[in-house]
């Protein structure tokens, strides 16, 4: 089910661009506030790796292509785990810390108007 679900929606973000159709989720942080936040670009960014367009994706949303890989890594590493060795704890608390500051470092930077943060901005 989970499987289909991606599919589904990989395919109506393959076929269907998110600046030329207004179907997709807005930001509300960004309609609210005008400011970028972490997430803004993700379907954009999503779009163009379906398209085979690195550059345009990371120009989308930096954070986001770079992040793919490594939660890959990390999924399929706990998934080739037997269902009794898989740990409780998925990730420890100072990841998620690292990831909280990563992620409020990165919204910041990109809303900063002066080269090179500019290129964080979708």
């Amino acid at each position: 089910m989970i499987a289909l679900t991606l599919l589904s929606g990989g395919a109506v973000l393959f076929l269907f661009n998110p600046p030329d159709h207004g179907f997709y989720p807005f930001c509300l942080f960004y309609k609210t506030t005008g400011l970028l936040c972490p997430g803004c670009g993700t379907l954009r960014a999503c779009h163009q790796l379906l398209h085979g367009h690195l550059l345009m994706a990371l120009r989308c949303n930096l954070l986001v292509v770079l992040s793919i890989p490594l939660l890959t890594v990390l999924a399929l590493g706990y998934l080739s785990m037997d269902r009794k060795d898989r740990p409780r704890v998925l990730v420890r608390p100072l990841w998620l810390w690292v990831a909280l500051a990563v992620l409020v470092l990165f919204g910041v930077l990109r809303n900063i108007p002066f080269v090179p943060f500019v290129y964080l901005a979708p």
